[in-house]
């Protein structure tokens, strides 16, 4: 029997990869991204590959189907999908791997999808290449597949193109076409990323159960521990490029043998941590402002009062259903039928949903970033109107609220330098600054948010994708505005740099009085950072109420249902506190 026929009938690993050494050619040279990496996953395994961002796990996982970017070089090691080291087969060989014997779930969805296709063709085009099935059989199969990752509507959605889903749905896109043809090995870098809690639950029990059925192998690649932890049935953490530590995943949850794993365990945000520092860094300088004498936590916890800041009044998004010849509205899509709420200075209000109930929607619509919709109702920013705003007006308030956007390599210019990059909003919108001064400000700003000052001459795709939000944070913060708007900002980051920008948009807030809006479905960083909730269902606001209370007691069903899908670390009681 051959090392493939073992490997696909169970009797040799899917995945063995030893020796594994990967390099990046940077301005400054040629510098090491993986050395020595060693792993083997069975049939039926889920096998998670975590650590933080920038150690080389997204590299890692590029590299098995050999899709690394052209200034990466694999320099040795062998990588065997089922019985075959790929590193020997040709590319025209290695289009029967992908999608086939090893699918791929990729970390950005909105830039892996492609943006002229319909999301039908692009499930059909991996049905067409690797199974049998053509024509309406391959149509009907891609519908399936919508609907078993949770797209609704998908006999209509379907001829839909991806700019027309929200962040988390085209996540589920994403994962319907990697395992449209049943591959024996699963490739998952960050799949749930994107996903609210309850979504995000059902496509784990959806890879769970393909697992059950096809005997799928799978490497996992996520900072979220808690889905490790219910999910993995072995852990490995990396770090620099290394793997530091590796054992079965109960082991590695009840007895952490290795500093950085308990630094990990750490950092995860939580309720009774609110107003104490997460990363090291910050509890470096927690420590040292109460042996200077302070009474009181490093940053305290104001609660905000005054005036509101920023008031929202009945607004609503509708995007109209073209049809006939001259494509006039036949019907209206009212992804924001109706919210009101407002921010107080200094206040932290997160926006919480599912995936499509109009969170996202709602932020952009107060920065005019709806295009094509019809918005109505009022919000207004320290008394100024942000819906009817124009011109020069516009570039004013916008100085006073900024966003921070899901998907971080969509929202940077490729073709631009960090550095140019931080100081164009620097430039437009705080135009007395002196040159000398924008300078200062871009690099004190990439030195808070945890980057290299070598950052300013490197381009977006240099960095990992943890990274490149934390330039996308930067930006949004260099024009010191009154109001952030943070629309997932912390999806793509592992919890040690989570940790180090939650302490950073903390320590912030207190200094300035930012007020916040969190659009998130991370439970943690709420229940760490809000002051109070609004949950969205349906373009609505369902319930609202101090952190606390809403957390403590959640009244509408929604909101029931998010906490209950709530992966944790620790099995609690129904009280998700």
């Amino acid at each position: 029997m051959s090392a493939r026929d073992q490997a696909m009938t169970g009797t040799a690993p899917v995945l063995e990869v030893s020796g594994l050494n990967i390099t990046m050619a940077t301005e400054a040279g040629i510098r090491s991204v993986v050395q020595d990496l060693a792993l083997t996953i069975a049939r039926g395994e889920t096998f998670a590959l975590v650590g933080e961002s920038g150690c080389g796990k997204s590299v890692t996982a590029l590299s098995l189907l050999r899709l690394l970017p052209d200034a990466a070089q694999v320099m040795g090691g062998a990588v065997v999908i089922a019985g075959e080291d790929v590193n020997q087969l040709s590319e025209a060989d290695m289009r029967d791997v992908r999608g086939a014997r090893a699918g791929m779930i990729f970390q950005e969805p909105a830039t892996s999808l492609n943006p002229v296709m319909r999301v039908g063709d692009q499930i059909v085009e991996t049905l067409q290449a690797h199974t049998t099935l053509r024509g309406r059989a391959a149509r009907a199969r891609a519908i399936d597949w919508l609907r078993r990752v949770g797209i609704p509507e998908p006999e209509r959605r379907i001829d839909d193109y991806p700019f027309q889903f929200s962040g988390g749905q085209k996540q589920r896109v994403m994962i319907a076409i990697a395992l449209a043809a049943e591959p024996t090995l699963l490739i998952a870098d960050e799949p749930t990323t994107a996903l609210d809690v309850t979504v995000q639950a059902q496509v784990l029990d959806l890879l769970a159960e393909i697992q059950r059925d096809l005997g799928m192998a799978m490497l996992l690649i996520t900072h979220d521990l808690a889905v490790v932890r219910n999910t993995a049935h072995h852990v490995a953490l990396m770090r620099a490029g290394e793997i530091v530590t590796s054992a079965p995943a109960d082991r590695f949850f009840a007895a952490p043998d290795h500093p950085y794993a308990r630094e990990l365990f750490d950092a995860i945000p939580t309720f009774e941590k609110r107003g104490h520092a997460l990363s090291a860094a910050g509890g470096v300088r927690e420590e040292a402002a109460r042996a200077a004498g302070a009474a009181r936590p490093f940053v305290e916890r104001v609660t905000p009062s005054g005036a509101p800041l920023l008031v929202v009044k009945d607004l609503r998004v509708h995007y109209p259903v073209r049809s006939g010849v001259l494509r006039r509205p036949a019907s209206w899509i009212k992804a924001v039928d109706g919210v009101s709420f407002d921010l107080r200075a200094g206040e932290t209000l997160a926006l919480l949903g599912e995936s499509g109930c109009g969170k996202t929607t709602t932020a952009k619509a107060l920065l005019q970033l709806t295009s094509g919709a019809r918005v109505s109702g009022n919000a207004t920013l320290g008394g100024q109107d942000l819906l009817a705003a124009r011109g020069r007006p516009l570039r004013a308030l916008r100085r006073d609220i900024q966003i921070v956007f899901q998907d971080p390599f969509a929202s940077l210019d490729p073709r631009m330098r960090v550095g140019a990059i931080l100081e164009e909003g620097v430039h437009a919108l705080v135009p007395d600054l002196s040159a000398t001064e924008r300078t200062h400000r871009v690099r004190s700003l990439l030195d808070r948010v945890g980057l290299p000052d070598d950052a300013v001459s490197r381009y977006p795709h240099e960095f990992s994708g943890g990274q490149r939000q934390r330039i996308a944070i930067a930006r949004a913060l260099a024009v010191s505005p009154k109001i952030l708007i943070c629309d997932e900002p912390t999806s793509a980051l592992d919890v040690s740099v989570q940790a180090q920008i939650l302490d950073l948009l903390r320590e912030l807030q207190a200094e300035l009085g930012i007020a916040y809006l969190f659009v998130t479905h991370n439970f943690g960083v709420v229940e760490y950072l809000a002051d109070r909730i609004a949950v969205m269902d349906g373009g609505r606001i369902v319930e609202e109420g101090p952190a606390e209370s809403v957390l403590r007691h959640p009244q509408h069903p929604m909101t029931q249902r998010l906490l209950a899908a709530v992966p944790r670390l620790v099995f609690e009681p129904a009280t998700p506190i």
